[in-house]
């Protein structure tokens, strides 16, 4: 079974350079600093989510798991 997203994070320390938006606008929302939209559905958009973390340039991008 493929793990689900349970929650993202963005850490201090985003150049709002909006990589993540491009990637995924239904998950992240840069106004100033990249932020993650209350009530995104962050298992619709599993991967987009985990390409999101591996492409941000100053990696502050994280995500928990679970089965």
């Amino acid at each position: 079974m493929a793990k689900k997203i349970a929650s993202v994070t963005i850490m201090p320390g985003c150049v709002s350079c909006g990589a993540c938006q491009a990637l995924c606008p239904d998950v992240f929302e840069v106004k100033g600093i990249s932020k993650v939209k209350p009530g995104a559905d962050l298992n619709k958009h599993t991967d987009l989510i985990r390409e999101a973390a591996e492409m941000c340039p100053v990696s502050v991008i994280t995500y928990e798991e679970h089965e």
